[in-house]
């Protein structure tokens, strides 16, 4: 599976590179912090919902702390033939710790 660090994530984001960051956590996490510029597809609709999720550009996986994303990757990539698909490693919880510090860690 492939993978991108938050800091790698930042990097291409401020570089305006073409990414699709699809958070597939609960309703109720997205009320506690979120990354900016994120589509929410919760973890359970994800395999129905596969024609929201880009053709082009990089698709991010994120939850909060890269093991559900991990899962949903896997999942996408055994039912899909997408080949641009990326896990965050360390999810939200790692976006809170390296990029912004202001969000609330759960």
């Amino acid at each position: 599976m492939k993978e991108f660090s938050v800091l790698e994530l930042k990097q291409m984001m401020d570089a305006g590179e073409a990414i699709q960051l699809i958070d597939v956590r609960e309703l109720w996490e997205l009320e506690v912090c979120v990354i900016n510029g994120s589509h929410h597809i919760p973890m359970g609709e994800i395999l129905t919902r596969t024609g929201e999720l880009n053709e082009a550009g990089k698709v991010v996986i994120q939850c909060r702390s890269g093991g559900r994303s991990s899962n949903v990757v896997n999942a996408l990539e055994m039912h899909t033939n997408k080949q641009n698909l990326y896990n965050l490693k360390g999810g939200i919880l790692a976006w809170a710790e390296e990029v912004d510090t202001s969000l609330e860690k759960y």
